[in-house]
């Protein structure tokens, strides 16, 4: 199959390693970050769609969303960035070095990582959705929680485990465009079908849920007939025997950054169990601000996902000094755009806020969240785009470090202030302020040539 103007564009084996100028570096990170930025931005709206609809459903309801959000972003995270990471950074390696027969087999071996997680997520979520849910935010929220839990993970896991994965098939190819197609598809279709299934069929909370499923099922079968006709370059081989050398190239980078997805959002599970102390408002009110803060992931993975790529060409090719340029050029402009955002949502934070609830109590809460997060979204976006690219240099040991340093002053900082300083509810989201700020600093401390050279 011949390559693509933009996979012909990566590095090779055996390449030249001219240095390449700053602007020549970022036009090749908007090639390959613009299509996936798109997608980013028609999966953050449909997931504001989202947030505005479970919202209608009630302050019950949404109380229910909240609570199951932090799991749905876990699936969404360890499928797309963590593991999907790590299936783009093993088969981007072994292009870089001229290893396309490796490449090939490698996907056999991510699709068995994909039905695997997809079936542990349906069976912990959709079997025990009381227990799971009431151990975090209590029996209401729980109980109102429960067959949107069931819809979601139990119909859907599966399914959005294996679109997202073949996805970052296609994005080791270097093929962004192609992935970002078929996904814009479902992204387009999600937010009507919930809406069809959450009102006119009168299914409430539970229709988004099975939404979200009906075109994660569509999207899976989409990306494997795309897939398995070479869209990512190469043919992938499916008859062979599973090889455990072939596992550890995706698990090496794809478990420890799927520690890391769970890092941030049991941070996001611990203040929300935290807040339940000051009511049902209280957790509707922070389920909003989590779903702004975590809305800069699908924004910064637009840029992540082309780092991770062209820093693990350049890293096969065995050129550091690229592959460390390469990432900061990203990461500074995810620092701009997530900093943007961050400073329109501080500043302006009761706007914000006003769009997904017309509760009161709720909304005015929500505020005074959004405004001490929004302004750490900067930092958030910068530790993002780092965190992506040092999964495309097999470099994790300081994104590890970022991840603890953010749960313990999100979590454990945030109580302090909460509880111990006096500062109640603004002693909680100056908690997480927090945590997101040392996320995105300690994480860039580890891009440097003594972390980031061949040993």
């Amino acid at each position: 199959m011949r390559e693509s103007p933009t996979a012909a564009a990566l590095p090779r084996a055996g390449a030249a390693r001219a240095a390449l100028p700053t602007p020549q570096l970022l036009r090749g990170i908007l090639r390959l970050a613009a299509p996936t930025s798109l997608i980013a931005l028609l999966q953050a709206s449909a997931q504001l769609i989202e947030t505005w609809l479970a919202a209608r459903q009630g302050t019950a309801a949404l109380a229910g969303w909240a609570v199951v959000l932090p799991f749905a972003l876990l699936l969404q995270q360890m499928s797309t960035g963590a593991m999907g990471g790590g299936v783009v950074s093993a088969i981007a390696r072994a292009l870089g070095a001229g290893r396309r027969e490796e490449a090939s087999s490698l996907v056999l071996h991510a699709l068995i990582i994909a039905i695997t997680a997809g079936l542990a997520f349906a069976v912990a979520l959709a079997g025990f959705p009381r227990g799971v849910l009431g151990a975090v935010a209590g029996a209401t929220a729980a109980e109102a929680a429960t067959t949107y839990a069931i819809w979601l993970f139990g119909a859907g896991a599966v399914p959005a485990w294996l679109a997202n994965t073949l996805a970052s098939v296609l994005r080791g190819g270097g093929r962004h465009a192609l992935a970002a197609r078929v996904l814009s598809l479902m992204w387009i279709a999600f937010p009507l079908l919930a809406w069809l299934l959450a009102e006119p069929a009168g299914m409430g909370l539970a229709g988004i849920g099975a939404a979200l499923a009906a075109v994660s099922w569509a999207a899976a079968l989409a990306m494997a007939v795309v897939v398995a006709r070479g869209g990512a370059g190469f043919t992938p081989v499916l008859r062979m025997r599973p090889s455990r050398a072939l596992f550890a190239r995706i698990l090496s980078v794809g478990l420890v950054a799927c520690a890391l997805a769970s890092v941030a959002n049991l941070t996001t599970i611990l203040v929300t169990a935290q807040l339940r102390h000051h009511g049902t408002a209280a957790v509707a009110a922070y389920g909003i601000s989590a779903r702004l803060e975590f809305l800069m992931i699908p924004l910064a993975f637009g840029v992540g996902s082309a780092l991770t790529a062209l820093v693990g060409r350049a890293v096969g090719a065995g050129d550091w000094a690229t592959a460390r340029r390469t990432a900061w050029a990203g990461a500074l402009l995810a620092l701009a755009v997530a900093g943007l955002v961050g400073a329109a949502v501080g500043l302006a934070p009761a706007r914000f806020a006003a769009l997904f609830t017309h509760d009161a109590q709720v909304a005015a809460i929500a505020a005074r969240a959004l405004s001490w997060v929004g302004p750490a979204f900067g930092g958030f976006g910068l530790g993002m785009a780092l965190y992506f690219a040092s999964m495309g240099a097999g470099r994790m040991r300081w994104p590890v470090a970022a991840g603890l340093a953010r749960i313990g002053l999100a979590a454990g900082g945030g109580w302090l202030l909460a509880n111990v300083a006096g500062m109640g509810l603004d002693g909680h989201f100056l908690g997480v302020a927090l945590g997101i700020s040392a996320y995105g600093l300690v994480t860039a401390l580890g891009v440097r040539p003594g972390a980031w050279s061949a040993r």
